[in-house]
């Protein structure tokens, strides 16, 4: 089969396309036939050797995809051979043509979802449901900001909160970005490159300010952020590419909150509430992956500079 192998940390171009001997499924695992593979930014901080969990080298990334159940190991019996599926890890990498993965990481598809929405499930749709209700516990009836909400996680992230009956506003910089927001849900639309646009959306609260921030960039919004904040609210971080300065001063009259997340800190217990959620919003048709852009699987490196760009809409996957 085809995979892309990664020898050595670095840029994009580590990325290299390769010819491996397919996997077969042992006691407990469950082999994939890969139709359509998720890229998230995470996969970037890893090949690039920046994360703080480094695999083995060399190694196959990826742990989102959607496919076919092609074989089951012994003692399987929550999915049969043909069962269309999406992953949540995989043992041997989801950049490729086949993988192989713990039973529990495998889960049913719905047959109204295409397999590139599948492989658009499980870091996006886990990373916006932890910060929206495991850390912030946002509450039906709240004001909740998504920043950069046209990429994987901020489409999750209205989808999820407007289905929980918040008040969802949704940034973005490109026109094209701002319709995807607005189709996903989003109640009012702001652009992040005008000078004024948290001042507009304060006021579309009735100068309340913003109950819930999410917030992708911190680096560049946090400090704003929190002038833009209710009395009680809660800022989010789930990216950061840099150091920030702000005013305390800001937080400590709203008694506001800046809390951390990352994916990886989920316990086993929150992983299958989210799980169960996420699955249930698949199945009734409230959760809907928006997939932005599809790239052959060779053309990897292209998928990794793409994911990092500026004004990204929709969710970027690889196409075996």
């Amino acid at each position: 089969m085809k995979t892309i192998r990664v020898h050595e940390f670095g840029g994009p171009e580590v990325l290299r396309l390769q010819e491996v001997s397919d996997p077969k499924a042992g006691p407990g695992q469950v082999l994939i036939t890969i139709k359509a593979v998720g890229i998230n930014p995470l996969d970037t901080y890893i090949r690039s050797g920046t994360y703080a969990r480094k695999p083995s080298l060399p190694y196959t990334p990826g742990s989102d995809a959607g496919g076919i159940v092609a074989s089951i190991g012994e003692g399987v019996t929550r999915v049969k051979k043909g069962d269309r599926v999406f992953t949540t890890a995989t043992l041997t990498g989801a950049y490729a043509e086949m993988a192989l993965c713990a039973e529990a990481h495998v889960h049913p598809l719905p047959a109204f979802l295409s397999f590139s929405q599948g492989a658009g499930v499980n870091v996006p749709y886990f990373t916006a449901y932890r910060a929206l209700f495991i850390r912030a516990h946002a509450l039906p009836g709240e004001f909740v900001l998504v920043h950069g909400a046209s990429g994987g996680v901020g489409t999750a992230a209205i989808q999820l909160a407007r289905s929980a009956g918040m008040r969802v506003f949704g940034t973005g910089g490109t026109e094209a970005g701002r319709h995807l927001i607005a189709e996903q849900g989003a109640h009012h639309v702001l652009d992040h490159k005008a000078p004024d646009y948290l001042e507009r959306g304060v006021a579309l609260t009735d100068d309340r300010g913003f109950d819930v921030i999410l917030e992708m960039l911190a680096n560049v919004n946090l400090g704003k952020d929190l002038g833009a904040l209710a009395f009680g609210g809660r800022v989010v971080i789930i990216g950061s590419r840099g150091t920030v300065e702000i005013n305390p001063r800001d937080a400590m009259g709203r008694d506001a909150a800046v809390l951390g997340m990352l994916i990886m800190n989920a316990s086993d217990k929150e992983r299958l509430r989210i799980q169960a959620a996420i699955q249930a919003g698949l199945e009734n048709g409230s959760l809907r992956p928006a997939v932005g852009q599809e790239i052959p699987l060779a053309e990897a490196p292209r998928a990794h500079r793409a994911v990092l760009e500026p004004g990204a809409h929709g969710k970027i996957v690889l196409i075996p």
